[in-house]
């Protein structure tokens, strides 16, 4: 599993293909980002990430994610 942690650079993928930004905070429990709920928890975190491209947030998995350099 990724570890990731505030402001690592990470890649993900999207409808429209793989995309990058940086994660903003951790999430451990429900969050609502672009229309969906996340159903986080402490023992299950999410990642709400920023779009470099877009400038939008998403809530993903840490298994969604891969760090950059």
């Amino acid at each position: 599993m990724t570890k990731v942690s505030k402001g690592d650079k990470v890649q993900w993928q999207t409808s429209q293909g793989g995309t990058e930004g940086k994660v903003t905070r951790k999430v451990t429990g429900p969050a609502k980002a672009g229309g969906h709920v996340a159903k986080a928890s402490p023992d299950n975190p999410q990642y709400e990430v920023k779009s470099s491209q877009s400038g939008k947030t998403a809530i993903h998995k840490a298994s969604a994610l891969k760090k950059v350099r």
